[in-house]
């Protein structure tokens, strides 16, 4: 079985070098890249060449490029799962970075237990062979429609473009419409039973569909949260 490549991009030499070997051991092939820049040159480099990532580390303070910008070009060819890599604490960084499109996000300093399950759980949720579906349900409530078999989401008539998790979430609500998901669940169904972060990726990701799916996304008509437990979808 060929190893998962993974992009790792930091700009300190010598972390870089660490955490590439220790990734190496793990069971991941490596690509490295010391600034934004050359982390999508490096990216368009190895997508061309049939090699292209099966996951991106991302540090968000790069020179010549921000890691959240390069997130977004990533975002703009591929939905190959990014993982940022914030300072303790920072806040906006880690929002920002979600905002923008990226899976997940990990806390310097973190252990390595900690990143190497995040990212096989990050890997677990992307199709090994894309599969075309022509028979696959179409969801479709209240002028949201999911086709699950062609990837597409359209809200009254006109296609929305979805990132991986957002899709998957969508189409867990609108197949749950009516009932309370809590956020355990929804983090176990769409993150992986092995997901070792806190509920605010799942919040920045609600809060990034509802943007494309309500009328007014300050008040919610279609997804609704359930105080102190989860979410609903209203039918």
């Amino acid at each position: 079985m060929t190893e998962p490549l993974l992009l790792v991009v930091d700009d300190e030499e010598s972390y870089r070098e660490a955490l590439s070997v220790a990734l190496r051991r793990e069971g991941f092939a490596v690509e490295v890249a010391a600034d934004g820049v050359e982390a999508v040159e490096r990216f368009e480099t190895l997508a061309r060449a049939g090699r292209e990532p099966a996951l991106v580390l991302l540090d968000v303070m790069l020179p010549r490029m921000s890691g959240v910008d390069v997130c977004r070009e990533i975002r703009t060819r591929s939905t190959v799962p990014v993982i940022m890599v914030t300072a303790r604490d920072s806040e906006v960084d880690t929002v920002v970075g979600l905002e923008v499109g990226a899976d997940d996000y990990v806390a310097k300093p973190f252990r390595m237990r900690e990143l190497v399950a995040r990212i096989r759980a990050n890997l677990r949720r992307v199709p090994d062979v894309p599969e075309a579906a022509p028979h696959a349900d179409v969801l479709e409530i209240d002028g949201v429609r999911l086709d699950a078999g062609r990837h597409e989401v359209s809200v009254r008539g006109e296609v929305v473009h979805l990132p991986r998790k957002e899709f998957e979430l969508l189409e867990l609500f609108l197949l749950n419409a009516g009932m309370v998901l809590t956020r355990d669940v929804l983090i176990d169904r769409v993150w992986g039973s092995d997901y070792v972060g806190d509920t605010k990726t799942l919040d920045v990701h609600v809060k990034r569909l509802r943007a494309k799916i309500e009328d007014n996304p300050a008040e919610p008509t279609r997804l609704r949260t359930i105080r102190g437990v989860g979410y609903r979808y209203e039918r």
